[in-house]
C-alpha cells in the first residue's frame, strides 16, 4: 500500500465509529502490512461474537508475525488477553479470540476457500484497504 493509500485508509478508520480495541486492531494490522482488512459487526446477528476482523497476509512468517503483534499490542495497551488462539503451526488461518471480537489471519488462498465474508452477508460491514 503506497503511503497516500495508507493515509486514507488510516483517516477512514478514525471517522469510524467502531469501537476502539477494533480500531486498535485494525491500526496494528495495518502497521503490519495486513492485506484487506474487513470488520464484520455481528452484534444482534450472532451469539458468537460481536465484530469479526478478517485479514490477509502473504507468507505463514507474516501471519504469525500478525498474530504475534496483535496479542503483544493489546495486552500492553489495553490489558486484553486472548481467549485462545489457534493455527500458528502452518499459520494458513490464525484465529485470535477476544470473546467480543475474534480476529481471523488467512493466507490468500485460505481466505478464498473459506470466505467467511460471504457466511456474514447480512453483517454490517467496514473495509480497510484501497482497491486503486
Amino acid at each position: 500500500m503506497k503511503i497516500e493509500e495508507f493515509k486514507l485508509v488510516q483517516d477512514d478508520l478514525q471517522r469510524r465509529r467502531i469501537p476502539g480495541e477494533i480500531k486498535k486492531t485494525v491500526q496494528i494490522l495495518l502497521d503490519k502490512k495486513a492485506e484487506k482488512i474487513t470488520v464484520l459487526k455481528l452484534k444482534g446477528i450472532s451469539e458468537m461474537t460481536d465484530y469479526l476482523v478478517i485479514c490477509s497476509g502473504h507468507s505463514s512468517r507474516q501471519n504469525n508475525a500478525l498474530a504475534d503483534a496483535l496479542q503483544e499490542t493489546l495486552k500492553k495497551d489495553l490489558n486484553l488477553k486472548p481467549l485462545g488462539v489457534e493455527g500458528n503451526g502452518p499459520a494458513e488461518w490464525i484465529l485470535v479470540d477476544y470473546v467480543d471480537f475474534v480476529i481471523n489471519i488467512f493466507s490468500v488462498d485460505w481466505r478464498k476457500k473459506y470466505a467467511l465474508e460471504k457466511l456474514w452477508m447480512d453483517a454490517k460491514r467496514y473495509d480497510f484497504y484501497t482497491d486503486f
